[in-house]
């Protein structure tokens, strides 16, 4: 990758970047592969991939992402300055650099190709330089995407956008999505079949995470519901979970409904309209409940439970306008028809009397398992483009 005009007035903008090493762990011995996620939507798909190659192949990765990922999930990357750059490099020396989605270093890309490094793009959307970082920078992009040995896309979409953007058709592969850590959480079986005996022919629907601002609603929707399905069970798990006795209490006086308390052995017989449950046991939740809202999306701070949790476990997935941290993952369930948006709790009583019936529920529900599992053939189309560099596969 040539010192280009591009780069000099990059690094020029960024001149104020900081220098000062960082304390960083020892390096790992042998060969090192880096792989790079620009940010956290990114970064399970590049777990995944470090997965399969420490297991797999029994290599040695460095795995990178920008704050707020925590230290168990990655270390963190280089300031995108020429010093930090180098800095970074002559303590990791790696073998191998793979980036995702489409951002560009400049600066740690042009120490990279000086060195040497192969430089792999996979996952890719679209080209972009580091946030904050942009700016006119001539032929800089075009010149970035140069150093790539292969660029790994989506789809054609972002096919033509590299294309746009200076790569050469030889270099870009549509390969699709990555696999992502699968999200399906444990259960304990022996529990799962004595509650699905007691719960046997009943509807269920499960309440996650509800926020207090969100619980008149969801209050509301069970109460509706019951008038379509008098049998309808809700498992109940409020985000406080030190209000469910005062809860449980408050439902049994002002609803007149039967409440079973899970955290004192209490369970759901057939006059039980609420099992209020804690947090503790979703693996066992998801896969009982053919139906769930997602909560603290509606009128919370956000959605603070992974949609991949339960679109993996075969339960249809209601959520509210606030995803949280899970905005791409509910895109993707959206995009395919695998999750349903609810603006209001009006609007959340309307989708979980959609959902009671079952057809419409197994749908929603195959559809968002299909998504949550998808990207396995990407995936290996990178393991192989990776082997190539590391052990000359052909």
């Amino acid at each position: 990758m040539p010192y280009s005009l591009g780069l000099s007035l990059y690094n020029l903008a960024g001149r104020h970047g900081p220098h000062r090493p960082l304390s960083r762990p020892p390096r790992p011995g042998g060969a090192l592969l880096w792989l790079h996620a620009p940010n956290l939507a990114g970064l399970p798909a590049m777990q995944e991939l470090a997965r399969h190659l420490i297991e797999d192949d029994g290599l040695q990765v460095l795995l990178t992402a920008p704050p707020p990922a925590s230290p168990d999930q990655a270390h963190p990357p280089p300031a995108d300055y020429p010093r930090a750059a180098e800095d970074f490099l002559n303590h990791w020396r790696p073998d191998l650099a793979v980036f995702a989605e489409g951002e560009l270093l400049p600066a740690t890309l042009h120490e990279c190709t000086r060195r040497k490094i192969p430089l792999l793009m996979v996952g890719a959307r679209a080209p972009c330089l580091p946030v904050g970082r942009d700016g006119w920078y001539p032929g800089l992009i075009g010149t970035c995407l140069q150093a790539f040995t292969q660029i790994m896309v989506l789809d054609d979409t972002a096919a033509r956008a590299f294309r746009r953007a200076g790569a050469e058709p030889g270099q870009i592969r549509i390969a699709g999505r990555m696999e992502e850590p699968s999200a399906a959480l444990p259960y304990v079986e022996s529990d799962r079949a004595f509650l699905a005996q007691l719960m046997a022919t009943r509807p269920v629907w499960l309440a996650a995470d509800v926020a207090p601002g969100e619980m008149r609603d969801v209050i509301a929707a069970q109460r509706d519901a019951l008038q379509l399905a008098h049998r309808l069970l809700l498992i109940l798990v409020p985000r406080n979970a030190a209000a469910a006795p005062m809860l449980a209490d408050e439902l049994e006086a002002i609803e007149g409904w039967g409440v079973a308390l899970r955290r004192t052995d209490q369970d759901p017989g057939a006059e039980t309209q609420v099992y209020i449950c804690d947090a503790s046991e979703y693996g066992l939740w998801y896969r009982l409940a053919p139906v769930t809202f997602l909560g603290g999306s509606l009128a919370g701070e956000g959605c603070a439970r992974n949609p991949m949790e339960p679109a993996a476990l075969g339960s249809a997935i209601v959520y509210g306008p606030k995803p949280g941290p899970y905005g791409a993952a509910f895109g993707r369930l959206g995009a395919g028809r695998a999750a349903r948006m609810v603006g209001t709790g009006a609007e959340l009583t309307m989708a979980l009397g959609d959902l009671l019936s079952p057809d419409r529920a197994a749908r929603q529900a195959q559809a968002a398992w299909t998504i949550a599992s998808e990207g396995a053939e990407a995936t290996a189309q990178v393991l192989h483009a990776i082997r190539a560099v590391t052990d000359g596969a052909p």
